[in-house]
């Protein structure tokens, strides 16, 4: 049975062809997803541009506490999300309402927890990160811009784009990440080499952080009030509180979704801490490449949020034939874009590398270790979209299980083992070969636990 949708979803979601329906969905959350790797890299960028390590360094370290906001957004915003899709695909309009409501106050919940507990806690946690004598000082600067006062517009910034991306308006969800990320761009040089002394250049790029996703939020709540109370995403909480089913099924595909993200964070905390006890160019270098290496990731993350929306709806609207090319297609494009991306960073790593500093040292290791890193990307890409594909499916259980043995079972012991092994090399290693046996995994689940279409369910 086809879900109850307005005319701008029932084109995405039921009567367009799937590759006309990918492109309007992909491309917007593809480029939306560009421009946060951009803003992302900008920070590193402009502070490469002050020739100091430890400023590098510091930003790197502050990167994957940053993303735990991300995975928190996640929680609410893709556990949200994917059950909206799934509940439209069932022509429950209304409890998809509830859900959207009761998303946006559980991210502004836990965004607000997580912001508090940084600060209350900020110097252990810079101590625990591998902050030295020479980062100290800059990556608590960045801290607090970035996380204990931009923490909640940036949860609901992502919240924001996963709910309303779910109902098929992909252009809207995505141009408020891309005004977020250009005015980062365009603010990062005006505050660290206009308005702030030399010296400030790294506080100077966490308050153009903090502000740029302060105005995306607020570009996502002119959008909320322009598609009014009777939208399916709204603050406004007279609708009451979604069925029980239904909050199990939001934190049944959101947990797993933040646990996944916290666990790739985990995995960047210890490579950074393992790295660190070589050198600080060492340090410098790999937050170097991974932001470079984020390229055909985001894409790739992208594509992914783009295609769930519609494997969530036709899933449960039972169209099998429209599903089944949808991840078809999506498989596809990400596989290419991981090819192209391997053969210009072998051809140009030390040309990206020049792009974030111009120290010798650190340039040379950075493009060392991003020609080893690169090789993985066809494997990470395949991962991620088997969890994403759970997530579509509403099985929490599953796209847990593949987050929690990618990390814990693989990549991070990885580490470890060929840390001590092969030393710092062993390090950069680690990726392809824990993804390896990661993508191995991932086929023999989809294949045996992939659900059959028609008879979907809320839980988990």
């Amino acid at each position: 049975m086809q879900g109850q949708a307005n005319p701008a979803q029932a084109d995405v979601f039921e009567r367009l062809p799937i590759p006309a329906a990918l492109r309007k969905m992909i491309f917007p959350a593809v480029v939306s997803q560009l421009i946060v790797l951009i803003y992302n890299m900008a920070d590193t960028f402009f502070v490469g541009l002050t020739n100091n390590p430890y400023m590098v360094a510091s930003t790197s370290l502050i990167l994957p506490v940053f993303n735990i906001t991300l995975c928190l957004a996640g929680l609410a915003g893709i556990g949200g999300g994917s059950l909206i899709s799934r509940l439209l695909g069932q022509s429950r309009p209304e409890e998809a309402r509830r859900v959207g409501t009761f998303s946006l106050y559980l991210g502004l919940s836990i965004s607000a927890l997580f912001a508090t507990g940084i600060g209350c806690f900020m110097d252990p946690i810079l101590y625990l990160l591998g902050a030295g004598e020479n980062t100290f000082s800059f990556a608590r600067q960045y801290a607090l811009c970035v996380i204990v006062i931009g923490g909640v517009p940036t949860v609901l910034s992502n919240v924001l784009a996963n709910l309303i991306r779910s109902i098929g308006r992909s252009r809207e969800a995505s141009a408020g990440i891309i005004l977020g990320g250009v005015l980062n761009i365009a603010l990062d040089p005006l505050f660290m080499f206009v308005l702030m002394p030399d010296g400030y250049e790294v506080l100077g790029a966490g308050m153009a952080t903090c502000l740029s996703n302060c105005v995306a939020f607020l570009f996502f709540l002119t959008v909320l009030l322009r598609m009014g109370r009777g939208s399916v995403i709204t603050f406004f909480p007279k609708h009451g509180l979604p069925a029980k089913a239904s909050v199990i099924a939001v934190f049944g595909v959101g947990v797993p979704s933040a646990i996944a993200t916290f666990l790739f964070d985990l995995d960047y905390v210890v490579l950074d801490k393992l790295m660190v006890s070589y050198h600080d160019l060492a340090l410098a270098a790999i937050g170097i490449v991974l932001k470079v290496e984020r390229f055909p990731l985001n894409v790739g993350v992208g594509i992914c949020q783009g295609m769930l929306p519609l494997v969530a709806y036709n899933y449960s609207a039972g169209n099998a034939a429209r599903m089944n090319e949808a991840i078809r297609l999506s498989r596809r494009l990400g596989l290419v874009i991981a090819a192209v991306s391997i053969a210009l960073y072998e051809l140009f790593a030390v040309q990206f590398a020049h792009l974030f500093i111009s120290d010798p040292l650190t340039v040379e290791l950075a493009s060392q270790f991003l020609r080893v890193r690169v090789l993985a990307t066809p494997l990470m890409f395949l991962s991620f979209f088997t969890v994403y594909l759970f997530q579509a499916f509403g099985k929490g259980r599953i796209s847990l299980l593949l987050g929690v043995t990618r990390w814990l079972g693989f990549n991070i012991p990885m580490l470890f083992l060929l840390n001590a092994i092969f030393g710092m090399y062993g390090l950069v290693w680690s990726q392809v070969t824990a993804d390896t046996l990661t993508v191995l995994l991932s086929f023999y689940v989809y294949r045996r636990f992939r659900p059959a279409v028609g008879v979907p369910s809320l839980n988990t």
